[in-house]
């Protein structure tokens, strides 16, 4: 660990991204702001946003295990919200954000 914090813009091996996308309703209902606190407490860097077709976006780099649980999470998603389908993809994390945003709706 102290690797990673002797070199910040560096990303240790152990270090993945994960992209999600939901359908359904969630939209106004407070998704963006769950997927939000659920990242900062799992301390994952990144973004979720609204996108223009009503889904909803998020951009996620950490642990493949902080990941893994923000991924089963935003699945389900908060009690208001009704998630239909999800769509993830992991991938190289880019070490370019250094906390979790949310971003406002790209339209």
């Amino acid at each position: 660990m102290t690797a990673s914090m002797e070199k910040p813009a560096s990303t240790p091996e152990n270090i993945v991204s994960l992209e999600v996308r939901v359908w359904g309703r969630v939209q106004g209902v407070g998704f963006r702001y769950f997927a939000h606190d659920l990242a900062r407490r799992l301390r994952l860097v990144g973004y979720v946003t609204n996108l223009p077709d009503g889904s909803v976006q998020a951009y996620a780099e950490g642990s493949r295990s902080s990941l893994e649980e923000f991924l089963r999470r935003v699945e389900k998603g908060p009690s208001s919200a009704h998630v239909r389908e999800a769509r993830s993809h992991w991938g190289q994390a880019s070490g370019q954000y250094t906390s979790f945003g949310i971003e406002r709706g790209g339209w």
